[in-house]
């Protein structure tokens, strides 16, 4: 797993991938948090709250991670080194494992950053009116907890064709149906309303947004995790027969 994770880090760094992830998530937080009018504009507020950036993130990362993630088996399968990877001493697990993890950490490592924004954000605030560190700490949490959700579903959409717009457009609608889908099918499900939009992200996010880490919040997003890695292997193992 670990040859698998050092191969995909230095395949991203090695080419314009990961410089782009980190600009354009970099680029298009910072000019929706301080730039553009709307409602994710922290600065028209009047105070110092960081949670429209966190409201924005979602978004972002939605269209973000099925980019780096679209490639992961897409191009396996296309030039046909998905055979030659398997001809080596790694289980499938191994291979989803380090793809995944790779993937997983470009998109953490693209987060990094925006902690300045935490900074500019404090020293702007009047005196007396500083930021909640329970809820920042908690909604970042959220963001690892989504980001590791997310890439688990791009990655299995990768397996699914070996065109590599293919797989970013499946997984993106995977990942926006899974976050807003059950949100807003749930106004259809009357008394069941509230266990329906549940069984979607936005719920979780936003309940661990709210600086209180709830166990089964975190259990569902490494369920979802887990479901879509199993879906992923199950796709490997049909492939490659």
């Amino acid at each position: 797993m670990k040859a698998i994770f050092l191969k995909e880090i230095r395949s991203f760094f090695g080419s314009a991938i990961a410089y782009l992830v980190i600009a354009v998530f970099l680029m298009l937080a910072g000019l929706f948090t301080f730039v553009f009018e709307g409602d994710y504009n922290v600065l028209n507020s009047g105070y110092a709250d960081f949670t429209p950036f966190f409201n924005l993130c979602p978004w972002i990362l939605m269209f973000l991670v099925p980019a780096v993630t679209m490639k992961s088996f897409s191009d396996e399968f296309r030039m046909g080194t998905i055979e030659l990877l398997l001809t080596k001493p790694i289980t499938h697990f191994q291979l989803l494992g380090g793809k995944l993890f790779a993937a997983f950490f470009l998109v953490l490592f693209a987060l990094l950053p925006t902690i300045f924004y935490l900074f500019l954000i404090g020293n702007l605030a009047y005196e007396g009116n500083s930021l909640d560190s329970g809820s920042i700490i908690g909604s970042y949490a959220g963001l690892c907890f989504l980001i590791l959700a997310f890439s688990s579903i791009g990655t299995f959409a990768s397996t699914l064709s070996d065109n590599q717009i293919v797989s970013f457009i499946v997984g993106l609608l995977i990942c926006f149906f899974m976050y807003f889908g059950f949100e807003s099918l749930a106004s259809y499900f009357g008394t069941f309303a509230s266990t329906v939009e549940k069984i979607g992200m936005s719920a979780h996010f936003s309940s661990i947004s709210r600086g209180v880490i709830d166990s089964r919040d975190l259990v569902y997003f490494i369920s979802i995790g887990a479901l879509f890695s199993v879906l992923t292997l199950f796709r490997l193992q049909a492939k490659i027969k």
